[in-house]
């Protein structure tokens, strides 16, 4: 199981990331070309396939053990009033996964994947950012190492979600913080929030970024002063699955600014992942287009939880059956493109 012992544990993982199999990958292609269709003619799917391959090191992957975690955690800067919600709906949404009665329960089932809840330290809200750290060193490694733990290593597809009230609030200031811009550019309405929440969450951000910009000298500085337990969380699952050559699919605007950070330091960082959807979050798209990701899917989400990662995982299956299964021209008797 990866785990981070220290800082310097986690900052030089950070530089020292896995590549996928490039033999593999272009095998993965060669047999695109030889299967019953024209070539290209499967858009993206083909794309998936050779993606998938590369990482799986096969030229023929599989999907047979999908996992999904979703972490739990609440935040300072919420008593702000920065969210529609209070803050202990977090708690109560946990008992609600427990119990699987939420979307993402529903949508695991759903997709066949595997779901993991993972509360961290409800009763322990974070530092306010607006005025002081979000974590402890000692806590942001902790909550790293909780999403590494995820990441066992028979998954063969991984993604993360979330709960906390109020915690796009941190993933705006953690985007704003890895690829510049102010508050207003990157905070959205979140959970529905009015205007007056609005200008409470900008507010927020603004301080946040005036008080710990200039302290944020690498990852893990910048996740434990700006982020949260589940922001941090998502970010060591999603460390931890690259150490392991396991590709990911992420999820919304807080999943992707919890990875923020780490593409600020190693902008290779996000070779392992897809992005399954651009949420109707204001950050989102922004946010996707510094990772360099295209999303699989555009739905109009904005609900997190890891939602739009499972709604794409029948798109990945979708494309490994037909990698997998299509007959080849020779198997066919179908006569070659010219």
């Amino acid at each position: 199981m990866i785990a981070f012992a220290d800082r310097a544990a986690f900052l030089a993982a950070l530089e020292d990331l896995p590549e996928p199999c490039s033999a593999s990958t272009m095998a993965a292609r060669a047999r695109q070309g030889e299967l019953t269709k024209p070539a290209g003619s499967l858009g993206r799917l083909e794309e998936i396939a050779t993606f998938m391959a590369g990482w799986q090191q096969v030229r023929t992957p599989r999907l047979d053990r999908v996992r999904g975690a979703v972490f739990a955690a609440n935040h300072g800067v919420a008593a702000r009033g920065v969210s529609a919600f209070p803050a202990e709906v977090t708690a109560q949404m946990v008992a609600n996964f427990m119990a699987g009665g939420a979307a993402i329960n529903v949508l695991a089932r759903s997709c066949g994947a595997e779901l993991a809840i993972v509360p961290l330290d409800l009763d322990q809200p974070t530092g306010d950012i607006a005025r002081e750290p979000a974590l402890t060193e000692v806590e942001c490694l902790a909550a790293l190492n909780a999403g590494a733990a995820v990441a066992t290593a028979d998954t063969q597809l991984l993604f993360v979600g979330e709960m906390g009230i109020g915690n796009t609030t941190p993933a705006a200031a953690l985007s704003a913080a890895a690829f510049g811009g102010d508050a207003a550019q990157w905070c959205g309405r979140g959970t529905g929030i009015d205007n007056a929440a609005l200008s409470r969450k900008i507010e927020a951000v603004d301080q946040a970024l005036a008080l710990h910009q200039g302290h944020c000298a690498d990852a893990l500085e910048t996740l434990r002063r700006l982020g949260g337990r589940e922001i941090a969380a998502m970010a060591g699952a999603i460390l931890a699955a690259r150490l392991q050559r396991m590709p990911v699919l992420l999820d919304g605007f807080i999943a992707c600014a919890a990875i923020a950070p780490l593409v600020a330091r190693n902008p290779q960082f996000t070779s392992h992942c897809l992005a399954a959807h651009c949420s109707a979050e204001t950050g989102h798209a922004q946010l996707l287009e510094h990772l360099k990701l295209e999303p699989l899917l555009h739905l109009g989400l904005r609900l997190g939880e890891g939602s739009g990662a499972a709604l794409a995982v029948p798109l990945i299956r979708a494309a490994l059956a037909t990698h997998g299964e299509m007959a080849t021209f020779d198997q066919a008797a179908v006569a070659k493109s010219r």
